[in-house]
């Protein structure tokens, strides 16, 4: 006889709910922006009654606030600590742009992008956490940036800071465009990395795939 199978204790019940509210209301914000969120139609997107979205975020801010996180944790999943993981800079920086591409690739991805033009200019929580996650990024590949100057496998250019901030508008601005045009999104990705970079082009077929 088969065993039945064990029932979600409420915890798990709860973080699934939560984690569906969450993707339902990023493929939103991705589409429609924070101005346009509705939580009832965040609700009814991921299954759920009216009464589960504010049984878990007090209003439409929390709820972003959360999304944002999430998005960032996703993309550090998935992305940062791969690049982490290299010791040589440009592999690192690398890595990112080519991670990056395939991260774009679900539909959730253009969540910061939309936010952070939707927010550009203005005072609010939700901005400001955005802001905050692009200054990391902006921070952590300028250290990289400088890094690959100094052992000389990046070459000189503008101050590592400026550098870097090109970079990750390059990297955003091609995954968010090419989203989901595999195999293209990779090649098109790493030759503009590299370009900002100031690194020669990848030989024909160097470009590998990442899954």
């Amino acid at each position: 006889m088969t065993e039945p199978k064990p029932r979600r204790t409420q915890a798990e019940r709860r973080a699934r709910t939560r984690d569906a509210l969450l993707e339902a209301a990023a493929r939103r914000l991705s589409t429609h922006g924070y101005a346009n969120l509705m939580l009832e139609r965040v609700a009814r997107d991921a299954g759920y009654s009216r009464g589960a979205v504010y049984h878990l975020f007090t209003n439409k801010e929390e709820l972003a606030l959360a999304v944002v996180t999430w998005v960032r944790d996703t993309w550090e999943a998935e992305v940062g600590r791969f690049a982490a993981a290299q010791t040589d800079p440009v592999e690192a920086l690398t890595t990112i742009a080519h991670r990056h591409a395939v991260f774009c690739r679900r539909d959730v991805a253009r969540v910061l992008m939309t936010l952070r033009v939707e927010f550009a200019g203005q005072e609010h929580p939700v901005g400001a956490a955005i802001t905050e996650i692009i200054d990391r990024l902006d921070s952590e590949c300028a250290a990289l940036i400088a890094a690959g100057r100094a052992n000389g496998t990046i070459p000189a250019g503008p101050p590592p800071r400026q550098t870097a901030a090109a970079y990750t508008a390059v990297v955003e601005a091609v995954g968010i465009e090419l989203a989901g045009q595999d195999p293209h999104d990779i090649t098109l990705m790493d030759r503009a990395a590299r370009g900002v970079l100031g690194l020669p082009g990848p030989s024909e077929g160097d470009t590998e795939e990442v899954r």
